[in-house]
C-alpha cells in the first residue's frame, strides 16, 4: 500500500487570516501568552490565555501539520502553515485555555533534538508522544483549575482521546475532523497501517463513559464520517454521553473556524462536562 498520507482539502477561496503568522499576531495582540515547554523528549509550543482563577482548563491539540509532501515524501518540517487549531483555540470564548502544538512544530533548527520523521509519519501517536503531550498539560495545569476539557483538531482528536485515557482530570473531549479509528482510516484511504501509533478504537472502553463531542464534515475525504462512526461503535459500553455531528457541506480543513465561537458554546451547552 501507498505512504501513509494526510490530504488537504482546503477552501476554494484562500483566507489570509488562516495563515500561521496571522494567528501568532493575533494572539500576541491579545495578550496570549506563548512559551514552549520541556516535554521529554520533545519541546511543544504552548500559547495560553488565563482569565478566571478557578474554571476549567481547555487545552487544544493541533493537528497533524505539513506531515508530507506528497503520497510518498515525508515533509521536513511538520509545522503547519494554517494551523486550524490554533486558530479554534483563539476563536474559543473560555475563560482559560491552553493551546499546545504538536512534536516537532514550530520549532528553529536549532531546537530538533529529539525530532526524528517518524514522529510526524507512522508514530505521529506512538505513546511518547501521548506521555509528552500529557507532561505539557500538568506543567501548565494549576491548583485552581477544576478540570480538563481536551479538544483536538484532525490528528490531535486521535491524542485527546489517547491522553483521556490514561488521565483522570479529563471532564470532555471534543474533536474536529478527527480520525479516531487508526485502523478503519487507514483502511478507507488504501495506506500503510500505523503500527507504532496508538489507536483510540482499540481504548475506546476505557474513555465510553467521558463526555465526547465528535464534529466531522460530510465533505470530508481526509477522515469521512464513516471513520469517526466506526470509533463510536469500536466501544462494547453504550453511553448517552457520546454525541456525532456531521455538519453539512465542511471538508477537513474548511470551515470549521467559522462562527465557531458560538458552535463551541453550543457544543458545550449539549453536553456538559462531567462533575
Amino acid at each position: 500500500m501507498a505512504t501513509l498520507t494526510l490530504l488537504s482539502a482546503g477552501c476554494s477561496t484562500f483566507d489570509f487570516a488562516g495563515r500561521r503568522d496571522a494567528l501568532f499576531e493575533q494572539a500576541a495582540a491579545q495578550s496570549w501568552r506563548r512559551d514552549f515547554v520541556d516535554a521529554k523528549p520533545f519541546n511543544l509550543l504552548t500559547l495560553e490565555r488565563r482569565q478566571a482563577p478557578h474554571a476549567l482548563l481547555t487545552v487544544y491539540i493541533e493537528g497533524d501539520g505539513r506531515a508530507w509532501l506528497d503520497r510518498s515524501t515525508p515533509s521536513a518540517n511538520p509545522t503547519p502553515e494554517r494551523p486550524v487549531g490554533l486558530r479554534l483555540a483563539l476563536a474559543d470564548p473560555a475563560a482559560n485555555v491552553l493551546y499546545l502544538g504538536r512534536p516537532c512544530q514550530y520549532l528553529a533548527a536549532r531546537d530538533t533534538s529529539g525530532c526524528d520523521v517518524r514522529y510526524w509519519t507512522g508514530s505521529r501517536y506512538a505513546p511518547e508522544v501521548v506521555a509528552a503531550l500529557s507532561q505539557a498539560i500538568d506543567r501548565r495545569k494549576t491548583a485552581g483549575d477544576s478540570g480538563i476539557e481536551l479538544i483536538g483538531y484532525s490528528g490531535g482528536g486521535v491524542l485527546a482521546a489517547l491522553i483521556a485515557a490514561r488521565r483522570t482530570d479529563v471532564q470532555r473531549i471534543i474533536t474536529v475532523a478527527a480520525n479516531l479509528d487508526l485502523a478503519a482510516w487507514t483502511r478507507t484511504l488504501g495506506v500503510d497501517a500505523m503500527k507504532n501509533s496508538l489507536d483510540p478504537a482499540r481504548e475506546a472502553d476505557r474513555i465510553a463513559n467521558l463526555a465526547q463531542y465528535h464534529l466531522v464534515g460530510t465533505s470530508d475525504e481526509t477522515v469521512p464520517p464513516s471513520v469517526v462512526q466506526s470509533y463510536v461503535a469500536a466501544s462494547a459500553r453504550t453511553s448517552a454521553a457520546r454525541i456525532v455531528e456531521v455538519v453539512p457541506g465542511f471538508d477537513h480543513d474548511c470551515c470549521w473556524h467559522r462562527e465557531w465561537a458560538t458552535r463551541i458554546s453550543a457544543v458545550r451547552t449539549r453536553l456538559p462536562a462531567a462533575p
